[in-house]
């Protein structure tokens, strides 16, 4: 095989044809995909732009304003995300995915049209609950419709979506919100009595129909094994769980040590900017955006990177290389979080940011391709929904309070943060390498390396 290719052909047992996944309908899915992840990225994240008009139509607090930006989202897709996993493993994926995405951008929709605090409490329980279903279902149909050498490629392409996404949610949200401020609606019928915020929500919830129509032209792939020891079409939840307990030295170690390498990649952006405007004094307007268009540069270079870093360690003989990359990604980050501790400047700062963005992001699609190739077929979905339960309970649960913790109860000083965050970050990836190294001799038994 071609050393440009994504993963050495090694790294997936025998069996498997390349020939058996042709080009133009699995990058279709790709497309279909990779526009579905960037749409529920707007969709979760346009809220955050429109937080003033709401709070000043309901008269809302900070707190309750914060409950709609997390919390409601949150609970319910990390509640949903194990019941879409199942579903994913024995049901027809691309079905479960048009219906996901349909219920979103309802929500979204019904943001708009709510008419109280507690309507859009319900309306964001929605959206969360029904973007449950893309992680386990899109990693799992990816992976039935691609060969093992092409996977990592087709997730990176998929895992641009959140960059794209929460980039048009702040360039593209705002554009509306002007015009249609600034457009005279007394003649509408239908939405006139709708303030802008309101139609901001249902003209972000509207795309997503139109991705969910696109999707209908995806056929269901035939499932396809990649890890040994497989397990049954209609397997119960007990041999699912069995298959995991007899796993558990890989899922233990690699959910683990990815949720502490995913604590940087939530901690980062949570904190820098606070960083940036409290210790070097910049104004709000400037950092958002010089950190946010490097941010976006570097994350998207990462992502696409990874599988040619892969690729390279592959064709040198390391058939590992999905998660060996991972874990020199994840030691890599401990010094450059160490660097937060002793940076001076505010161009310095920015640069050890952007570089950070780079090394979390670089392993994502990596991670996720590792996970689906070592994984039974029919285990596929409920373990990438246990995957996104472990990152988001660290990453959005952890990482930020615990920064804030170490700022207000350690140094006292809302100044320190930077600290805080370095301090966080670099004994969150030390652990994490330590699980991840931990990870690899399992990985290779499971994808029948030695």
């Amino acid at each position: 095989m071609s050393p440009r290719d994504d993963v050495s052909s090694a790294s997936a047992p025998s069996g498997i044809g390349e020939d058996e996944r042709t080009g133009r309908a699995a990058w279709y899915l790709i497309f279909v995909l990779t526009l579905a992840y960037t749409a529920s990225f707007i969709d979760r994240q346009v809220l955050n732009l429109l937080v003033g008009p709401i709070k000043a139509q309901y008269h809302l607090s900070d707190t309750k304003l914060s409950l709609l930006q997390g919390f409601a989202f949150t609970l319910s897709y990390i509640a949903m995300s194990p019941l879409f996993g199942r579903l994913a493993d024995i049901g027809n994926r691309r079905n479960i995915l048009t219906l996901g995405i349909v219920l979103w951008s309802l929500g979204t929709a019904g943001c708009g049209l709510a008419r109280n605090f507690g309507q859009i409490f319900m309306a964001r329980l929605g959206v969360g609950g029904a973007e449950a279903c893309l992680t386990p279902a899109s990693w799992s149909i990816i992976s039935d419709s691609f060969p093992p050498s092409r996977i990592p490629r087709a997730f990176s392409i998929y895992m641009i979506g959140p960059y794209l996404g929460g980039g048009l949610a702040l360039i593209f949200g705002g554009i509306l919100l002007n015009a249609i401020t600034e457009i005279d609606r007394s003649g509408w019928w239908l939405f006139g009595s709708l303030t802008p915020w309101q139609l901001v929500f249902l003209m972000v919830g509207t795309p997503g129909i139109g991705v969910a129509l696109l999707l209908r032209f995806v056929k269901e792939p035939v499932r396809h094994e990649t890890a040994s020891g497989a397990i049954s079409e209609r397997a119960t939840m007990r041999e699912v769980w069995g298959g995991f307990v007899a796993r558990r030295d890989f899922y233990l170690n690699f959910y683990g040590g990815m949720a502490l390498m995913i604590i940087a990649l939530y901690g980062f952006p949570a904190w820098i900017p606070a960083m940036l405007m409290r210790q070097f004094g910049m104004p709000a307007a400037t950092v958002g955006l010089q950190y946010g268009a490097l941010v976006l540069v570097a994350g998207t270079l990462g992502v696409l990177s990874g599988p040619w870093v892969a690729a390279r360690l592959g064709a040198r003989g390391r058939g590992d290389q999905l998660v060996f990359v991972p874990l020199v990604c994840t030691l890599s980050l401990v010094p450059v979080s160490a660097s937060l501790l002793f940076v001076s400047s505010y161009p310095a700062a920015l640069a050890i940011a952007t570089l950070a963005a780079y090394l979390y992001s670089l392993p994502q699609a990596l991670a996720s391709a590792a996970l689906q190739l070592a994984t039974p077929n029919r285990m596929r979905g409920f373990a990438s929904a246990i995957y996104v339960f472990a990152v988001s309970i660290t990453g959005l649960g952890v990482a930020p309070t615990v920064v804030a913790l170490i700022t207000d109860r350690v140094f006292v000083d809302e100044k320190m943060v930077g600290a805080s965050l370095g301090i966080t970050c670099m004994v969150a990836c030390a652990l994490g390498a330590v699980l991840l190294w931990r990870c690899l001799p399992a990985y290779r038994r499971m994808i029948g390396r030695p």
